[in-house]
């Protein structure tokens, strides 16, 4: 590792979706949630699978690299990222991270969804995350929270995560978890891979 290189970075990443009902009500799409699936009447409107949890990983991980943002790298406009997994776009922050010489440290991020609640899936997220990143769940949490009625989200008319990653400086060589997830990611994925939980997520 270079000496003039920090040996930390801390990333902060946003995502927000709006909420409409799921078909044939509106043309809301399944929720997924940190590639799990909830049972939601209820989903986002959205270019890709619309997971406000990834994207919102994905922006705190390149924003600590200073990288251009998942907005950037993925575009709305483009075809290719329709209904994309967002799991790819994950790990493609996770290949540039590497690419920079940093692992994932820790990841804390907050859930705010009215409903579903989350209590009984934030272990099942945290595990499907810390899967994709190539670390262990204890370095992964997952808050849920509501916004008491207040507000669109409040209302259950959109869903909002904020995520806030360390990044810490490693050895190309001990990449191993790192490249792993990366590289499973690597290309378009069909549907329901790459997501825990009942059924496709498309």
């Amino acid at each position: 590792m270079r000496s003039d290189r920090p040996r930390t970075l801390i990333g902060h990443g946003y995502d927000l979706h709006r909420l409409e009902p799921r078909p044939p009500a509106g043309p809301g799409q399944p929720l997924v949630l940190g590639g799990v699936h909830l049972e939601s009447d209820r989903g986002p409107i959205a270019h890709s699978d619309g997971d406000a949890l990834l994207h919102a990983i994905t922006d705190a991980i390149l924003g600590a690299l200073a990288q251009p943002d998942i907005g950037q790298l993925f575009p709305d406009d483009d075809p290719r990222h329709r209904s994309q997994d967002s799991a790819v776009f994950l790990a493609e922050a996770c290949r540039r991270a590497a690419q920079a010489g940093f692992g994932v440290a820790s990841l804390d991020a907050t859930v705010i969804l009215e409903r579903p609640r989350l209590a009984a899936l934030k272990d099942r997220m945290r595990a499907h995350i810390a899967s994709l990143l190539g670390v262990p769940p204890e370095r992964v949490n997952v808050k849920g929270k509501s916004h008491e009625g207040v507000d669109a989200v409040g209302e259950g008319r959109a869903v909002e995560v904020h995520a806030v990653v360390l990044l810490e400086g490693i050895e190309a060589s001990r990449f191993g978890g790192l490249k792993a997830g990366a590289e499973r990611g690597g290309g378009r994925r069909g549907p329901g891979r790459g997501r825990s939980g009942p059924g496709p997520a498309r």
